[in-house]
């Protein structure tokens, strides 16, 4: 259990170093606007995790893609849903989420991390611009 402590000490502390901030806050992806984005992209999707079905309270939704085009993300898209994680998104350029999530600039979630809900770049479908991330923190 030393692996749960540890990860959700660092969900923790992503959210309590971010604290209130004067940038708008993002709204949270809801589950629509997520499968919308995957019904009608013209990106190239990979799926991991769970299957996407109805929404599971426990279950987070990230879309993270490689490239922006004005204010459109795309490119080569990841589509996570599930529980709890550290996701490798290196080259990572915009995301979007169900729920809020943590992205860093260095692999294994470390580094310096910031929040999808103080986005400080919106895009269309309620994706935030992202340069840089190399990792995603799924809390719980």
């Amino acid at each position: 259990m030393i692996f749960g402590t540890t990860f959700f000490a660092m969900v923790a502390a992503v959210v309590a170093a971010t604290g209130a901030s004067a940038v708008a806050v993002a709204n949270i992806a809801s589950e629509a606007e997520i499968m919308h984005f995957i019904a009608t992209t013209d990106a190239k999707l990979t799926f991991i995790g769970n299957p996407i079905q109805r929404r599971n309270a426990l279950d987070t939704t990230v879309v993270y893609c490689s490239s922006r085009v004005d204010n459109v993300c795309g490119g080569a898209c990841t589509v996570y849903s599930g529980g709890p994680t550290c996701l490798n998104a290196p080259d990572t350029q915009c995301l979007s989420a169900t729920s809020n999530v943590g992205f860093c600039d260095r692999g294994g979630c470390g580094g310096s991390c910031n929040e999808f809900a103080s986005c400080g770049t919106r895009l269309s479908n309620n994706f935030c611009f992202t340069p840089g991330t190399a990792s995603i923190l799924v809390g719980a």
